[in-house]
């Protein structure tokens, strides 16, 4: 559980960054009570309220389940519903799949498949068109970026995290490894940030 000391915490820590994994499941409060989750969707979004009232800033991933049996198209609506009203950053998603010897593994479930696989489609490319216009809003910007490693495609330049957990890519000297840096955001992709380092020492090793 969440609890308000919690969410008090996000104003009060600095220290705590702008990135929240919060699994909410589903949208429906049916679906949600058939999940034997000690919530509903409306309490699921007060909560989220109260985090962005003290931190405007923060980014939410969650976990998602589609396809739990008995889900209607009126249960998956009010998922989806939830996912527009939130604004989700990222998302683990998936069809449900039962496991022997839990309470759900002898629900009948009579959703075909197919439906299945639309309705996960369409709340993942909700949740990246969401994340895009994110990553887009904050091309010019100048984040604090902790640096990792050194990027995948291209070794001889840098990868890092920023604050809401945004992998980013740039130029720079290998002695800015695990630092925190300046990097002001030049290109916004699907799944990363593109920048260059505020940083003095920035590109000569």
């Amino acid at each position: 559980e969440f609890s308000p000391r919690l969410i008090e915490a996000y104003g009060k820590i600095p220290q705590l960054v702008n990135h929240l994994h919060l699994p909410v499941q589903h949208g429906s409060d049916r679906i949600l009570m058939a999940m034997k989750r000690g919530y509903t969707g409306l309490e699921f979004k007060s909560t989220v309220r109260k985090l962005r009232a003290l931190r405007p800033d923060l980014r939410l991933a969650s976990d998602f389940i589609v396809g739990f049996p008995g889900e209607t198209d009126e249960d998956h609506a009010k998922l989806m519903k939830l996912v527009h009203d939130v604004g989700f950053d990222a998302s683990f998603s998936f069809i449900f799949s039962p496991r022997p010897g839990t309470p759900a593994a002898a629900l009948e479930d009579t959703t075909p498949y197919e439906v299945k696989v639309k309705r996960l489609q369409e709340l993942q490319a909700a949740i990246e068109a969401h994340a895009l216009t994110i990553s887009q809003g904050m091309v010019g910007s100048v984040e604090k970026v902790l640096v990792t490693g050194n990027a995948r495609k291209d070794a001889s330049e840098l990868m890092g995290r920023t604050e809401c957990n945004r992998i980013v890519n740039f130029p720079g000297s290998q002695r800015l490894m695990n630092q925190l840096v300046d990097v002001r955001i030049t290109t916004a992709f699907a799944h990363s940030l593109r920048g260059e380092v505020l940083t003095t020492e920035s590109v000569s090793a």
